[in-house]
C-alpha cells in the first residue's frame, strides 16, 4: 500500500488515539484529520479538539459530531426491530456503532480530500474488522491504516514512552495499569479485560457505571409504558419523544432499577473468546416492551420465522457486515413484518427485571372471543379440532405402525 497522503482518524481524544495521530504524522508524514463522535458516551467532547489542536491539527480539520439521533433512529431501532440478540444475550451495543463511525470517515474522507482512514482497534479483537469492513463496503478504494497492527508500541510502557517523547499529555492516572477497559455510548457500556479477565473471578461492582446493583434497586416497582409506531418506540408514558431522547429516558429508567446487566464470554469474530460485562438498561426495557407489542400485533408464522432468522441477523452484526447485501434483505423482510407493530406495553422494573405486564394496541390479533374458557357464543367450534389433530397425526401413526410392525 503506498503512502497515504491525507489520512480521518477516528479520534477520541484519549491517550491511545492521541498517540495514533502522533505517530501517524510521524510515521507516514501525512495530514491527519480528527473525527470524535458523540455517541451518547457521556463524555465532554470539546477537550478532544483542544488535544487535536494541542497536536497539530488545523481546525477546519477536526470534526466533533452529535450523532445520537441518527444512531438511534438509523442503527439501534432497525437492529432492535429484529430483537437481534448475539449467543442469545448480548444486545449488539458496541458492534452497531460501528458501521456509523465508518461511514461518517469514508463521508469526511471524501469532502477533505483524504485518501485513507484509520482506527485504534487492536488487532485481537472485532472492531477492526467491523471498521475496515463497512469502510471498504462504503469505499472500495480507501485506504485503512491500522496502527495496532503496524506498529511496535507492543506494551504499555512503549506507549507512554512515546507520548512523553512526543509530548502528548499523559493522565496520572495512565500511568499506571488501568483496571479495565470501557466502550461506552448510548445503548450501552462494554467493559473487559485486567481485571475481568479470569472469567471464574465474579467482576467487581465497580466495574458498572449505568445500573445500581439490582439489590440496591428501589424496594417498589415502578411501571412505564412504551408506545410504538411500525416497530419503533415512539413515546415514554404518552409522551412523544425523539428517538435517542427514548433511549436517554429507557437508560436512566432502566439504571434506577438495575436492569441489563450481563457478564457474558463471547466467541469473538477473529477466533478466541473473550469475556465482558455490558450494561444495556435501556436497551433491556425497549428488547422486552418490543417483543411484548409484538406479542399482540404479529402473526405466528412472521414471528416464528423472525425468530429462526434473528440469529444470523445478529452474527452478521457482530461480524462487521451492517453493509452488506444479506444484512439488507433480512432487513426489508423485518422492517415488513413491523408495519402492525403499533401499540402500547406496561413494563414492570423492579430489582433487576423488566417484564411486560399489559399491551394494547388497535392492530391487536388477540381475540378474547376466540380464547375464552367461558362461552364463546360460536366463535370458536371445538369440534374443529379432532380432524385438525388426525391429519396431523396421520404420519407419526404410521411411523409407530411401521415400527410396530418391524418389531414384530
Amino acid at each position: 500500500m503506498s503512502a497515504p497522503k491525507k489520512v480521518v482518524l477516528a479520534y477520541s481524544g484519549g491517550l491511545d488515539t492521541s498517540i495514533i495521530l502522533k505517530w501517524l504524522q510521524t510515521e507516514y508524514n501525512c495530514e491527519v484529520v480528527t473525527f470524535t463522535a458523540d455517541l451518547g458516551q457521556g463524555e465532554e467532547l470539546e477537550p478532544a479538539r483542544k488535544k487535536a489542536e494541542l497536536l497539530g491539527i488545523k481546525p477546519e480539520n477536526i470534526f466533533i459530531e452529535d450523532v445520537r439521533e441518527e444512531f438511534v433512529r438509523d442503527f439501534v431501532f432497525p437492529m432492535f426491530r429484529a430483537n437481534a440478540l448475539y449467543e442469545g444475550l448480548y444486545l449488539l451495543g458496541t458492534s452497531i456503532a460501528r458501521p456509523l463511525i465508518s461511514k461518517r470517515l469514508v463521508e469526511i474522507a471524501a469532502e477533505t480530500g483524504a485518501d485513507a482512514v484509520s482506527h485504534g482497534a487492536t488487532g485481537k479483537g472485532n472492531d477492526q474488522v467491523r471498521f475496515e469492513l463497512a469502510a471498504y463496503a462504503l469505499n472500495p478504494d480507501i485506504k485503512v491504516i491500522a496502527p495496532w497492527r503496524e506498529w511496535d508500541l507492543s506494551s504499555r510502557t512503549k506507549l507512554l514512552d512515546f507520548a512523553e517523547k512526543n509530548q502528548i499529555p499523559i493522565a496520572t492516572d495512565k500511568r499506571g495499569e488501568a483496571p479495565f477497559s470501557v466502550d461506552a455510548n448510548l445503548l450501552h457500556t462494554s467493559s473487559e479485560g485486567k481485571v475481568l479477565e479470569d472469567p471464574g473471578v465474579e467482576a467487581p461492582d465497580y466495574v458498572y457505571q449505568r445500573t445500581v446493583h439490582p439489590e440496591d434497586a428501589p424496594n417498589e416497582p415502578e411501571f412505564v409504558e412504551v408506545g410504538f409506531e411500525a416497530g419503533d418506540a415512539v413515546s415514554i408514558n404518552g409522551e412523544a419523544m425523539s428517538p435517542a431522547t427514548i433511549l436517554t429516558k429507557l437508560n436512566e429508567l432502566g439504571g434506577k432499577h438495575g436492569c441489563g446487566r450481563l457478564d457474558l464470554v463471547e466467541g469473538r469474530f477473529v477466533g478466541m473468546k473473550s469475556r465482558g460485562v455490558y450494561e444495556t438498561p435501556g436497551g433491556t426495557l425497549l428488547l422486552e416492551a418490543h417483543r411484548g407489542i409484538e406479542s399482540i400485533t404479529l402473526d405466528r408464522g412472521a414471528a416464528h420465522l423472525k425468530d429462526e432468522l434473528m440469529p444470523k441477523y445478529a452474527e452478521l452484526i457482530y461480524n462487521g457486515f451492517w453493509y452488506s447485501p444479506e444484512r439488507e434483505m433480512l432487513q426489508a423482510m423485518i422492517d415488513k413484518s413491523q408495519e402492525h407493530v403499533t401499540g402500547t406495553v406496561r413494563l414492570k422494573l423492579y430489582k433487576g427485571s423488566a417484564r411486560t405486564v399489559a399491551r394494547w394496541s388497535d392492530h391487536s390479533l388477540y381475540s378474547e372471543a376466540h380464547v375464552t374458557f367461558e362461552e364463546d357464543a360460536g366463535a370458536y367450534d371445538q369440534t374443529d379440532a379432532a380432524g385438525f389433530i388426525q391429519l396431523n397425526a396421520l404420519r407419526l401413526k404410521l411411523l409407530a405402525a411401521r415400527d410396530k410392525r418391524l418389531k414384530s
